[in-house]
């Protein structure tokens, strides 16, 4: 009897002492998102091979093919391969499919693209176990007002947005933020987009002696807008958001231009020993590379943060303070990145760089 009871705690401690928590990757790998999903692969699993410490971690990728379907497919995956926790979604659809799933099984999601809640969520009494890396569309609005506001302070501005969801959105948020502080624009308006000048634009703006002005739209007519003042000789001050950073059709921002964003993560000083992390695995620390790097750094830090502190996985994603490549790292009760990100950016002429004033 006692062979066999001291077997037993043998075998009960290899177990335990041998037992592999499980990382789930989870991203479009074909299709045309399969370059960006990619990326997240290879800045999650390089960075579970470079933070193991001494943890027995593995990690399982699954082609969500960025659409419900797929999404599914991947989430059922993960359950049947018993993953503690899974990294991933560029795409709300599969997100939303794979949300039901994963929550049957207490698996939380961290995600280091989807900002906004899909309906999934929305309607949910309680809140899914899904933490946002990458800082919400409330935040961009709210962050922005709050710098803007230091800078306007005394300066008649304007607020105009394209009149799509996005662009008005942003722009109502800005302003309402301003609104808050006291500061109201001198003239408010939807603009025709996609114009190559702006000029009749650009001349109510002038009669309404707003000198700055904060767009909520497209790269393209914000350097419209530019041009167009620069031909009537109005030195106007142009701010916009994170729209700026996306590829235009060629023609350029005028310089001093202003941005509102979170800084590249790969130029970030905390994201330097990722930086080198993945190059020295050959990859290129682009896109998502970064930010997936830091998700997975999550992770593994509440897979070891559970062996020492009581309750569930999400439990601790909620109540703890990760140290990541895109510096700390803490969630609110929803999910959402409690973090101050956003910075105000001037073009150069070649880039934006970052105004320390």
């Amino acid at each position: 009897m006692i062979r066999t009871a001291t077997l037993g705690l043998c075998l009960l401690s290899c177990s335990v002492a041998y037992a592999e928590d499980k990382i789930g990757v989870i991203a479009p790998l074909s299709g045309s998102f399969a370059r960006l999903g990619t990326q997240l692969l290879d800045g999650a699993t390089i960075a579970v091979t470079a933070n193991k410490n001494g943890q027995t971690v593995s990690t399982l990728a699954a082609d969500d093919k960025c659409d419900a379907a797929g999404g599914a497919a991947a989430a059922k995956q993960m359950v049947q391969a018993n993953v503690m926790i899974v990294v991933g979604f560029l795409c709300a659809e599969s997100l939303e499919a794979a949300l039901p799933i994963l929550n049957q099984k207490g698996i939380p999601v961290i995600t280091p693209a989807i900002r906004s809640r899909t309906l999934t969520e929305l309607r949910a009494e309680q809140p899914y176990p899904v933490f946002r890396i990458a800082p919400s569309d409330r935040n961009e609005a709210t962050e922005s007002g709050d710098i803007l506001a230091g800078l306007w302070h005394t300066a008649p501005f304007a607020i105009i947005d394209d009149g799509t969801i996005f662009g008005r959105e942003l722009a109502s948020g800005v302003r309402a933020r301003l609104e808050e502080k006291g500061l109201k624009p001198v003239f408010a308006d939807t603009y025709r987009p996609g114009l190559d000048n702006q000029n009749a634009l650009v001349s109510r703006l002038k009669r309404a002696g707003a000198s700055q002005v904060f767009v909520g739209g497209e790269r393209d007519d914000v350097a419209a807008i530019g041009r167009s003042a620069v031909a009537l000789n109005y030195p106007l001050v142009i701010a916009s958001g994170e729209a700026l950073n996306a590829k235009g059709n060629g023609s350029d921002l005028a310089a001093g231009t202003l941005m509102v964003a979170p800084r590249e993560p790969q130029t970030l000083e905390s994201a330097r020993n990722a930086k080198n992390t993945v190059e020295l695995a050959g990859k290129v620390p682009e896109g998502y590379t970064i930010p997936a790097y830091a998700a997975a750094e999550v992770a593994m830090q509440v897979l070891t943060t559970a062996q020492s502190q009581p309750g569930s996985l999400t439990e601790l994603l909620r109540k703890n303070v990760f140290d990541t490549a895109l510096g700390s790292m803490q969630f609110d009760t929803t999910g959402e990145r409690i973090a101050d990100t956003y910075r105000l950016q001037k073009y150069d002429g070649t880039q934006f760089v970052l105004e320390t004033n």
